[in-house]
């Protein structure tokens, strides 16, 4: 489970101006128009393309609860997509993101400093080119540490620097022990 990437994707689905598709058929129809065929459909679901096409058809109505999360999360991959990079290009630009985040928080900074690490539920409001950051990395291919740590050195500069009006010397921020982590734009 990806606590970063999810985050990010739940904020981007915040903007969907239409309800994704209920019904396992609306579903399964959606899918096959997407991607163009039953059998790609058959092949990402790992399902036989009949069982595909007897969806399509209203002939199987209520799928597995493994199928089920599987299929729901694809048709929220790629529902809206305009509105979906609409909703990215905004942040990224001139909007920001909020953080908001329940961790231990702790980071290196010159001896003699209190630099322990202890537990903080912070809610901040991230510049666009931290947005710009985090959604580019995601785009990417990015794993949850690599969006993990951009969000630290986001944390450093905003939260803790203070946009470099305080805490100037502070050289790294660690971002553990993650209770939740949730994205908003």
């Amino acid at each position: 489970m990806s606590l970063f990437g999810d985050g990010l994707d739940a904020a981007v689905q915040k903007a969907f101006t239409r309800p994704v598709p209920k019904s396992a058929g609306a579903q399964m129809r959606y899918l096959v128009k997407q991607l163009k065929g039953t059998k790609p459909v058959a092949q990402m679901l790992r399902i036989s393309q009949r069982t595909v096409e007897r969806y399509v058809k209203n002939q199987i109505k209520k799928p597995r609860p493994d199928l089920a999360a599987r299929m729901e999360r694809e048709v929220r991959k790629r529902w809206q997509p305009q509105i979906r990079a609409r909703a990215r290009q905004q942040a990224a630009t001139t909007g920001g993101i909020v953080l908001d985040t329940r961790a231990r928080l702790g980071y290196t900074a010159p001896i003699g400093s209190t630099d322990e690490s202890r537990l903080r539920h912070l809610t901040v409001a991230l510049p666009p080119q931290y947005a710009a950051r985090l959604f580019d990395a995601q785009e990417a291919g990015a794993g949850d540490q690599e969006l993990q740590q951009i969000a630290a050195d986001a944390l450093r500069e905003v939260y803790f620097q203070d946009g470099g009006r305080r805490a100037g010397s502070l050289e790294e921020v660690r971002f553990t022990d993650i209770e939740h982590v949730e994205f908003d734009l």
